[in-house]
């Protein structure tokens, strides 16, 4: 069952350790098949370099294992809030990627300092609260304090991100990492000045409408 996105799934996760946004088993990603509805997530407590597509487990949105041997992700249960809340997003990723988790571990949001931030998130990467891993708390949180931002930081935890599609998730969540790598360096040397609002809302626009091929 949905071979395709499973094979997806897994060369997309591959993305994951390739990035340096996760180490050994930690993070996930997942995706959801507009036909069905279905979603399709890594198995729990396995090594990326082990992982094979038919290892992705499928679920429904309320839990329910459609196909798969393995259990699923440890944070299943919230990749499946944010899909029930979220009817827009069909791809999901979370990530313990170092200088964005530093962030993290501080709870705080990293403000606009540069315009590729501008480009890609349209404003600031919020912060949420604390939320325990294994039920749907975290997926609360995220959100609860995602707004229009397809990132997300959750205090002493990690990243998550959300997307129209798994691709643009996998996008956003590097995405993020370099940012706040550059950020971090930024302050170590000082304070960096943001970028207006209103100058992060045009930068924002050109890249989603007038950059690349439209």
């Amino acid at each position: 069952m949905l071979t395709i996105l499973r094979e997806l799934v897994w060369q997309l996760h591959l993305e994951l350790p390739k990035n340096n946004l996760v180490v050994w088993t930690g993070g996930n990603l997942s995706a959801r098949d507009p036909e069905t509805g279905y979603v399709v997530i890594k198995p729990s407590g396995v090594k990326y370099e082990q992982l094979q597509p038919e290892d992705m487990v499928i679920l429904n949105v309320n839990g329910e294992i459609i196909e798969g041997e393995l259990k699923p992700s440890s944070d299943a249960a919230s990749h499946l809030y944010i899909y029930r809340q979220r009817p827009d997003v069909y791809g999901v990723v979370h990530t313990h990627s170092p200088y964005a988790t530093a962030f993290a571990a501080l709870g705080k949001p990293i403000p606009v300092y540069l315009t590729a931030h501008a480009d890609e998130f349209g404003g600031p990467i919020p912060c949420g609260g604390f939320a325990l891993i294994g039920g749907e708390e975290i997926g609360k949180v995220v959100i609860e304090a995602i707004g229009t931002s397809p990132a997300v930081l959750l205090k002493n935890h990690g990243v998550f991100t959300l997307g129209p599609s798994p691709e643009a998730a996998l996008k956003a969540a590097v995405m993020v990492e370099d940012v706040a790598r550059t950020v971090f360096f930024a302050l170590q040397i000082g304070t960096p000045d943001e970028i207006p609002a209103e100058l992060v809302a045009r930068l924002h626009q050109r890249y989603t409408n007038v950059y690349g091929q439209q």
